[in-house]
């Protein structure tokens, strides 16, 4: 029995649009993380909210670049 061939879950059309959209919304977390850091005083600043917000913005950066790559033809 000869092995299946290892395709992606995601069709590769597909690849530039998730890279745009990915780090579209990763940068608007990254603007957010730095906007609450500089607006909000010491007073009211919450960790639980920084970590979430750059979490959040560090897996769509993180996955964005991914989809960049793959759609430039680097893969990894």
């Amino acid at each position: 029995m000869a092995p299946k061939a290892i395709t992606s879950p995601v069709p590769e059309s597909l690849y530039p649009t998730l890279a745009l959209l990915l780090l579209s919304v990763g940068l608007v977390f990254t603007a957010s993380f730095f906007i609450y850091a500089t607006t909000t005083t010491r007073r009211n600043l919450s960790i639980a909210r920084e970590v979430t917000t750059g979490a959040v913005a560090s897996v769509f950066l993180g996955f964005g670049s991914l989809f960049l790559l793959l759609a430039s033809g680097v893969y990894i």
